[in-house]
């Protein structure tokens, strides 16, 4: 079904549902990070001056004293944090550079990579998701560094997120550079913003999954899962 936001009198709606309807539920519009269209013509010195003079804003809205020693760096190291770190991975510029090589040890089974640990944040709270993503793939006749993989995580990761768009972001990008549908995507991850407010659940986890070419079969889906669990 594709998403409409509609307007209204009171904000905006989404699919018909107001702010207030929808509620802590995790919706998305897109395949792609919702980004504005000038949103590289800031450099990103201007960026973290323009954060740090917001978010001193927000601390000062906060009733915080930021003429206090522990604070009155602190906008700027969230700026510094937003720009360079935790969101580095709405710049284009910082997308992995990625050679493949020819597979000359003419290994033909699946590759599993697992336990590849990210953060990221929610972008409906901008509170930490925390997790391990699983991937596998099946060398089209070329094969990617290890450390490869671990960076096309991190780099979608570091954003704010939803976990399914994570999920396929993550899953597009490996079949793009590997040159190949044989892909697998799993992500187990830990929601702060469902378990340090809202309902408050701190035992629950979400895992979406992305299975293409061959292992979108039961044989292979549990073949994946045993690696994964053992």
């Amino acid at each position: 079904m594709k998403t409409k936001i509609i307007p209204n009198k009171n904000g905006h709606q989404l699919n018909g549902l107001s702010i207030d309807d929808i509620g802590d539920d995790h919706l998305f519009t897109g395949l792609d990070t919702p980004m504005k269209a000038n949103a590289f013509e800031m450099s990103n010195d201007e960026k973290k001056q323009r954060i740090s003079i917001l978010f001193s804003e927000i601390m000062d809205v906060l009733g915080l004293d930021l003429t206090d020693d522990s604070l009155k760096g602190t906008p700027d190291r969230v700026a510094k944090m937003y720009v360079e770190e935790i969101f580095s991975g709405l710049d284009p510029e910082n997308k992995p550079k990625v050679a493949l090589f020819d597979n000359k040890y003419q290994y033909n089974q699946m590759l599993v990579e697992k336990n590849i640990t990210f953060y990221s944040n929610c972008e409906h709270h901008f509170v930490p998701i925390i997790g391990k993503a699983h991937i596998a793939y099946k060398s089209s006749g070329k094969v990617i560094g290890l450390s490869k993989l671990n960076r096309i995580v991190q780099y979608y990761a570091k954003r704010p997120q939803v976990q399914e768009r994570l999920t396929n972001q993550i899953a597009n990008e490996l079949k793009t550079v590997l040159e190949t549908e044989d892909v697998a995507v799993i992500i187990d991850a830990k929601h702060l913003c469902v378990s340090s407010r809202g309902v408050k659940d701190d035992t629950s986890t979400t895992v979406t999954t992305y299975y293409g070419g061959i292992f979108n079969t039961p044989e292979k889906i549990n073949e994946i899962q045993n690696y994964i669990n053992n």
